[in-house]
């Protein structure tokens, strides 16, 4: 399941908000309705973030305790990893190319928004999200394999040092090892 919060100045926004995203349909979201947080505080919300996992971070530009740059700056300090987006009501292209350049959104959201945009940024950032995620585990995975046949490899190298030709062993049709008389 996904935790989504939502972070905004104005509680009307966030029950728009909110409401939009229920109507997400599940398939897209990987066939659960996700968890939404809604936060008035930017502080309060950064405390959140540091309790539970979050998978995406929707917040306004232009908030009074710190804009959403410097939250979402302070986002990826401790969780680099959550898929990061920025609503705005003011067409403000400095702040734009400093959100995408510093903070890497993946998309800067006009307010009054469109449904449909704000839906399908929503369903991509996770699907995304969830991809990388992916990703990082299967990474993780071949590490481990190959760190497992390293020491498989290391321990055929020492017994072959050993006893030289014990690893190059040959099977008769039947599924009985072949010796040779030299073996023996």
């Amino acid at each position: 399941m996904y935790r989504i919060l939502l972070v905004d100045d104005e509680i009307n926004v966030l029950s728009a908000l909110k409401r939009e995203i229920t109507t997400i349909p599940v398939e897209d979201l990987d066939g659960e309705r996700p968890a939404i947080e809604t936060f008035a505080s930017a502080r309060a919300a950064l405390n959140r973030i540091n309790e539970v996992p979050v998978d995406l971070v929707i917040a306004d530009y232009r908030m009074p305790e710190m804009n959403g740059v410097e939250f979402l700056s302070k986002v990826i300090e401790q969780h680099p990893d959550v898929a990061r987006l920025i609503l705005s009501g003011y067409t403000d292209l400095d702040g734009l190319i400093g959100a995408i350049n510093r903070v890497q959104i993946s998309h800067f959201i006009k307010k009054p928004w469109n449904d449909f945009e704000l839906k399908s940024a929503i369903t991509q950032s996770l699907a995304t999200r969830a991809l990388v995620q992916e990703n990082l585990r299967l990474a993780h995975l071949v590490n481990e394999q190959q760190s497992s046949l390293s020491r498989q490899q290391a321990e055929l190298l020492r017994l072959e040092e050993e006893s030289p030709g014990i690893t190059r062993i040959q099977f008769a049709e039947d599924g009985g090892i072949v010796l040779d008389e030299d073996d023996v």
